[in-house]
């Protein structure tokens, strides 16, 4: 029998999947109720976050109770664990090889060492597997389906998909509905750049000048082999005469994330007020961005994620020929 697989989010948006992986941990939060590492009884951590956060409702108490003595108590030395980087969109695959060990650091308190063995891209796997790896909660136990494909894919192998039936044995526990909300907008976000990702170059191009547009920007579009190294140049007059000028570069789909030299290569223009956009929907390197960060000229790095986020928050002025390229639907949400 295959060990379980859970997946251990990284913290909100992923923030700390890039740290999970470079030092071997995975790790959840609720710092403020204290060491749970000797903890035995559930109740007795529901009562401790009941002392802890008494303006929380019971139920948010118990789900964020559950999850952490899941954590301490229920992942086995040897059982699989993933994580999922959103900037990247690669799911990190290891195994568990140590307890639960407790250091009070913020949102990441509790830790467990992993050995991570291998990664897939998220655009590897199957429609179905993509929705059953977005749970609600920071920990959850990974159904037989996209556990089974998650392995294929790690291992190399692109065979027919497992027809092992999935468990309805891992279902999360109920959360309260602000977390429902979050836990909606987040999977919004990844199916949408799901469809993101399925543009072809050149589509990908237009609809970064869509944003650029709806942000209040002209937009030239370089054709097809003479892009003299970048591929939109944005200006707030349409001529370039008035400042600044953004010239941006657009890599969809690269075989790896973009690193130091790439970025040391854009262009960015000779005026004092040039700006440079990178945009690299397979992510960027921790030295692309100290790269950046140390640019004579300014530029900004743009991953899918960023992107996508920052269309959510343009679309409203985005003009027929992005909402063409990406439809979108405003959905509304009652709030207490």
């Amino acid at each position: 029998m295959s060990a379980k697989m859970w997946m251990v989010r990284a913290g909100r948006g992923g923030v700390f999947a890039d740290e999970f992986v470079r030092e071997d941990f995975v790790a959840i939060g609720w710092e403020e109720a204290g060491d749970p590492t000797a903890v035995r009884d559930r109740i007795e951590l529901v009562s401790r976050f009941a002392r802890t956060w008494p303006d929380a409702t019971e139920q948010s108490r118990f789900v964020g109770a559950s999850v952490v003595f899941r954590f301490v108590t229920e992942l086995a030395l040897g059982d699989e664990v993933i994580t999922y980087d959103p900037g990247t969109r690669i799911y990190s695959l290891g195994k568990i090889v140590g307890a639960a060990i407790w250091t009070g650091i913020e949102h990441r308190a509790t830790r467990r060492a992993v050995q991570w063995t291998g990664s897939v891209a998220r655009d590897q796997l199957s429609a179905s597997s993509r929705a059953k790896l977005g749970s609600i909660v920071t920990l959850f136990l990974v159904g037989r389906e996209p556990a089974e494909e998650l392995r294929r894919l790690a291992s190399g192998r692109a065979d027919v998909p497992s027809t092992l039936p999935s468990s309805d044995a891992d279902a999360a526990a109920e959360a309260p509905p602000i977390e429902i909300l979050a836990s909606i907008e987040e999977q919004a976000v990844e199916r949408i750049k799901d469809r993101i990702a399925r543009l072809d170059w050149e589509q990908m191009q237009e609809l970064v000048a869509a944003l650029l547009r709806a942000m209040g920007y002209r937009t030239h579009v370089s054709p097809r082999g003479a892009d003299r190294g970048r591929d939109i140049l944005a200006t707030t007059d349409g001529f370039g005469f008035k400042p600044p000028r953004i010239f941006v570069e657009v890599k969809h789909r690269p075989r790896e994330a973009m690193g130091a030299p790439q970025v040391r290569a854009m262009p960015v223009g000779s005026l004092a007020d040039d700006r440079g956009l990178f945009v690299s929907t397979g992510g960027f390197t921790r030295e692309a961005y100290y790269e950046a960060e140390r640019s004579q000229r300014p530029i900004s790095l743009m991953t899918l994620d960023d992107l996508t986020r920052a269309i959510l928050d343009a679309y409203p002025s985005f003009d027929e020929v992005g909402r063409s390229l990406l439809p979108l639907q405003r959905v509304y949400w009652p709030i207490d």
